[in-house]
């Protein structure tokens, strides 16, 4: 893992990856409905989780992917980032008091903006729980 960047945007090298690890509990998804509003019982009622096709609750897809915040902002580009877009693909559920690895790839730059590609990857384990790719710039 890399420490957060505080470099200008000519020492970024394309290939370079941060991670960091994370553990979502059901504190944290009872703090995130409130502040979403999403009351999903998916997520919040551990009867309803029970009953579902995975048999228990799941974390908000958008909580674990809150996650990438953290990346971009605090290790890289860091305080001299703008976070420009976001794409994200679903790949399985996440449940309760599971860690997970964030981890951005540098892809690929674009000079005339300052301008990086980051390819994001939360991972439970082997298994890839969210992919996408984020547009940052430096400032």
């Amino acid at each position: 893992m890399k420490e957060a960047l505080k470099n200008e945007y000519g020492d970024v090298i394309v290939g370079t990856v941060f991670s960091f690890t994370r553990t979502i509990s059901q504190t944290h998804v009872k703090i995130f409905a409130e502040l979403s509003g999403d009351f999903n019982p998916l997520h919040v009622n551990k009867e309803f989780g029970v009953k579902s096709k995975f048999g228990k609750n799941v974390v908000h897809g958008m909580l674990t992917a809150s996650l990438f915040s953290q990346l971009v902002g605090m290790y890289f580009p860091g305080e001299k980032c703008l976070y420009l877009s976001q794409s994200m693909q679903f790949k399985m559920p996440l449940f309760y008091d599971e860690q997970v690895e964030v981890r951005g790839t540098i892809v690929g730059k674009v000079d005339a903006l300052k301008m990086v590609k980051i390819l994001t990857e939360i991972y439970r384990g082997e298994d890839l729980i969210i992919l996408g790719e984020a547009k940052t710039q430096f400032q």
